[in-house]
Formats: structure tokens, C-alpha cells, sequence
């Protein structure tokens, strides 16, 4: 369904020679809350954004913001903001007066170029070369960029690149006032842990195809699958007990246990009957990391081996 002022991918194909880049990738990014784009690398993810801005034509499917295609938008700033290359500008201008160009190229005033600086805290620095800022500065000069044209609907590709501890944690905060502010967020990324507390939706992706397009609360009930976890000093007596009750016991440390199988309260129940001593029972909370681990273990293109080398 073709939302106002989000993007709409339907069907992409995409193949270059031998590799399929995108197949059938389809999914909606809505107006009012961030979607995390994520999978891993040479999943389609810049293929498929590349598709969205018109760079890259695709063999079947389409691509539309705010129902139409990028190239047939009047004023494109204006109507998606984009960062796909940090480093795709001209090294010897100053930062101001590379968006100024961007400005000029939109019909956008001055004035706007001065507010994007002090939003993504470059305005002390705008008047030095961008050739020779940190790659965190030169992230934030490429979202300077995007949000130039104030456009309702953001497409971000690894923003969080190159970004220190206090720039993860400021652009995690502009991306939720901006979703706040009713845009189309979408978050291209393959560390899952960048997106947490931030992404309200997940686009998970796989050799050029969805793997899983769902809420990021119920990604993560999902996941936990009714696992609980158990803290007990005498994990042998417990497995012990509560296996012959159906339950399926796992080790996950010392001195605790990930148990399945089994509610809560029957757990409780059997571990008092026995005498069988435990400090803690509780539902187990998965992460956006785990989740996407799960959702992709199968679609991983390049694996490392993580056995030792043999000195000789």
C-alpha cells in the first residue's frame, strides 16, 4: 500500500552478471516511526536504496516515494532526504558551502543551510574544508545534507559509521524526534545493536529477499519463544527434575539455565518440591542482536572460520 510520504519497494529484481542482488524484495516504510533496513553484507540493502533514488534501474518491481518515483519528483530534497556515502563530496569546499550548492541545486534558501549545521552540531566548523574532517564529521555533514530539503520521508545508510559514543547517542535522538515528527525513517544497518531502543520496525533481509518485516515487540517475543531463564547453585539437581517434566534444560553458564518447555510456575513448583535451591526465575529477554542472528544465520554470504591456525 503506497503511503503519502513514505517509500514503497514492491517486487525488486535486481541481477548484476552472475548474482542475483535483489529478489522480490518488497516492503513499506510508514510515516511516524524508524525501520531498521538490516541484514548482512551483500544482503541487497544498497542495492535496493540505490533502486529507491533512481541510480540503479531495476530488472522487474518498483520503487516509489510518497507514491511516485524518485526521478519524477519536481524538487527530490524535498521529498526524501538521503545519506548512502558519507564521502560523496567535493574535498576543497567548505561544509557550508557544499550544502549551499545542494541548496542552490533545490531553490532552498540560505538561511536553511545555517539551521541543518546547528541541528547536527557542525556550525563552528562550517567553514573549514570538509576534505579534512573525521568520518563521524563527515557522517554528519551527509545528514546535514538529507535533511536540507526538510523532506518527509529520511533514508539513512550505516549512519552510525565513524560516530564516537556521544554521536551514536545524539543520532539515536534525532532520528526518534524525527519520526516524532510523523517522517518515514528508514535505517539501513548490519550491527542490530545500533538500532536498539531506536527502531520501532524491522526490515530484515536476505539474499535480496525479506526474511521478516515486523514490529520490533513482537520480533523479540518471538524470539524469547517462552524461554526462562534460572539461576540456581545446584543446576545438575535441576535438570535432573525438571527434564523428566518435559522440560528442555540448557546451560548458559555457571550457574544458570535457560529452560523451554515448561511455564513458569510449574518450574517454581517442581524445583520447591524437590528442595532444589534457585535465586532466580525469569522470563528471558532477548535482544535485537539475538533476534537478528536467528533471522539470518542461513543467509550469511561470507563466513569466517573461527578455528585457530596450526603454528608451524
Amino acid at each position: 500500500m503506497t503511503t503519502q510520504a513514505g517509500i514503497e519497494v514492491d517486487g525488486l529484481r535486481k541481477r548484476f552478471g552472475a548474482t542475483q542482488a535483489l529478489d522480490g524484495m518488497s516492503f513499506t516504510v510508514r510515516p511516524g516511526r524508524v525501520t531498521g533496513f538490516v541484514g548482512p553484507n551483500g544482503a541487497g540493502k544498497s542495492t535496493t536504496m540505490r533502486v529507491v533514488l533512481g541510480l540503479d534501474a531495476p530488472d522487474a518491481g518498483r520503487a516509489l516515494v510518497g507514491g511516485r518515483p524518485y526521478r519524477a519528483l519536481a524538487e527530490p530534497l524535498c521529498r526524501l532526504g538521503s545519506l548512502l556515502d558519507a564521502g560523496a563530496l567535493q574535498p576543497s569546499r567548505s561544509a557550508r558551502n557544499h550544502l549551499l550548492w545542494l541548496a542552490h541545486t533545490q531553490g532552498l534558501p540560505a538561511p536553511r543551510v545555517d539551521q541543518v549545521l546547528v541541528r547536527v552540531g557542525l556550525a563552528e566548523v562550517a567553514r573549514r574544508r570538509a576534505g579534512g574532517f573525521s568520518l563521524g564529521m563527515r557522517q554528519r555533514l551527509g545528514i546535514a545534507a538529507a535533511l536540507l530539503g526538510d523532506p518527509p520521508a529520511l533514508m539513512l545508510d550505516e549512519p552510525f559509521n565513524g560516530l564516537d559514543p556521544e554521536g551514536i547517542r545524539w543520532i539515536r535522538a534525532l532520528l526518534a524526534s524525527l519520526a516524532a515528527d510523523g517522517r518515514a525513517v528508514l535505517v539501513s544497518t548490519h550491527l542490530m545493536s545500533e538500532l536498539e531502543g531506536v527502531a520501532d520496525h524491522l526490515v530484515v533481509v536476505g539474499r535480496g529477499r525479506v526474511v521478516a518485516d515486523t514490529g520490533v515487540r513482537e520480533l523479540l517475543a518471538g524470539v524469547a519463544g517462552g524461554r526462562v531463564t534460572l539461576r540456581t547453585a545446584a543446576p545438575l539437581a535441576a535438570v535432573e527434575v525438571l527434564a523428566p517434566a518435559g522440560a528442555t534444560v540448557q546451560p548458559t553458564g555457571p550457574e544458570t539455565l535457560t529452560v523451554t518447555g515448561l511455564p513458569g510456575e510449574a518450574i517454581v513448583a517442581r524445583l520447591m518440591e524437590a528442595g532444589v535451591p534457585f535465586a532466580e526465575l525469569a522470563a528471558h529477554r532477548a535482544n535485537l542482536e539475538e533476534a537478528y542472528l536467528e533471522l539470518t544465520r542461513d543467509a550469511v554470504q561470507y563466513r569466517g572460520s573461527v578455528e585457530q591456525e596450526v603454528e608451524r
